[in-house]
């Protein structure tokens, strides 16, 4: 963005005034592309929220990518005007997917995030359907700690959003229904 109104300051010196409406024009996009408003994550214990603004499209039970057997998969098209930036489901212990745990699914990409909750709850987020081959980028190490709510990585214009969550947890939303990164909540997780 600095080199942006570099060259919008050049050209307004230089050159004609109206060719600083393109680096004008290119900040703004870019601004809006990746921004970050504050978000005010509900304080719900065992609470599980949106990790990204978009529409629920699907909600289902799957045994793929799973910790724990069968699960629910929430899946969520992210919009592509909102964050930049996915937000964790649940607050945890970031855990490894390539460790020897048994019960992880075959079909999970090493690219997952896995978070265990206090009470040994685990939550995935996958994120796909890149757009120009850009992957979500995470700025979340394996064995860090993360709160509910809080950034976890860059979204990097994917489209979709799942959310593997124990089939005893409680769904909230239904397909169709709009959802905000870090504000809304999906499901709870309830005791076992």
């Amino acid at each position: 963005m600095i080199l942006v109104v570099a060259v919008g300051v050049v050209l307004l010196r230089y050159a004609d005034p109206w060719l600083v409406l393109l680096p004008v024009i290119l900040l703004a996009l870019l601004y809006f592309l990746f921004r970050d408003p504050i978000r005010e994550v509900p304080s719900v214990a065992l609470g599980i929220i949106s990790p990204a603004d978009g529409t629920v499209v699907s909600v289902e039970t799957t045994d793929k990518c799973v910790v724990q057997g069968e699960a629910y998969l929430l899946r969520i098209r992210v919009n592509g005007l909102g964050t930049y930036t996915a937000r964790s489901p649940v607050e945890g212990k970031v855990m490894d997917l390539q460790s020897s745990v048994e019960g992880i699914g075959p079909d999970c990409p090493l690219n997952a995030l896995w978070v265990q909750t206090d009470e040994g709850e685990n939550v995935v987020l996958q994120f796909h359907g890149y757009r120009f081959g850009l992957a979500p980028r995470s700025f979340i190490r394996f064995g860090e700690r993360i709160g509910q709510g809080h950034r976890c990585a860059y979204l990097r214009l994917a489209q979709y959003a799942d959310v593997y969550m124990p089939i005893t947890s409680k769904i909230l939303v239904k397909p169709g229904q709009q959802v905000v990164a870090g504000e809304d909540l999906i499901a709870t997780l309830t005791r076992s």
